[in-house]
């Protein structure tokens, strides 16, 4: 591999416990009773705004751009309060940072701004600074592999050269339209994560359950 692409949410910020539970009350305010359970099924791994007819099929709510910016809101807020970072993650990203010299990037299907806020909070700013990438800056979001080619043109490297570390089938399927080699993160007992065969059938061709032996299984490819 000549470069490694990151998600962010679920892969180096253990956000979307709380991101997922924010949009639950508001949708539980709008009347839709969704469980934690659905909501997570629904909605990770994808832009919110690309699944507004859900939220209007279900609640009968037409979904604005104020609504959405609350939601934005709430959530910038939480995530301030209590986001963590993905553990091991931290150590890991530095040490592949190391052994790509410096040839990594966040991929995100996230707006810029909690991209940003998630890095800065757990401490990666600096390795990613210049290289965060949204989808939503993109034509299309994931599972489009837009943002994925965008990364790896933006460090010079052929998308098949890059390993792409996801942790939805979502994102797996954008690393894998990219024609990247798609790393699958799936921690052992994380109601936030997706069973490995979930990944796999999506596309993965590596699955890993602790960020601590990343590092070590992209030297070995």
């Amino acid at each position: 591999m000549d470069a490694v692409l990151f998600d962010c949410d679920g892969v180096l910020v253990d956000s979307e416990r709380i991101t997922n539970g924010v949009l639950r009350a508001m949708l539980h305010e709008l009347g839709w009773m969704v469980s934690a359970a659905e909501c997570f099924q629904l909605f990770v791994g994808r832009a919110l705004a690309d699944e507004v007819g859900v939220i209007e099929a279900h609640t009968g709510f037409a979904v604005t751009d104020a609504w959405i910016g609350e939601f934005r809101r709430r959530r910038n807020e939480a995530l301030e309060l209590s986001l963590e970072p993905i553990p091991g993650a931290v150590a890991a990203v530095h040490e592949i940072d190391r052994i790509f010299d410096g040839r990594v990037a966040c991929a995100s299907g996230a707006d810029r701004p909690k991209i940003e806020l998630q890095l800065t909070k757990v401490g990666l700013d600096g390795v990613f600074a210049g290289k965060i990438f949204s989808g939503m800056e993109m034509p299309r979001s994931k599972p489009a592999p837009d943002v994925y080619l965008a990364a790896a043109a933006a460090l010079g490297v052929d998308p098949a050269r890059a390993a792409v570390i996801e942790d939805t089938p979502a994102g797996v399927r954008a690393g894998v339209a990219a024609g990247a080699v798609v790393y699958g993160y799936c921690p052992p007992d994380s109601l936030a994560h997706h069973e490995p065969q979930v990944l796999l059938d999506a596309g993965a061709t590596h699955i890993f359950s602790t960020m601590a032996s990343l590092p070590a299984l992209l030297k070995a490819d």
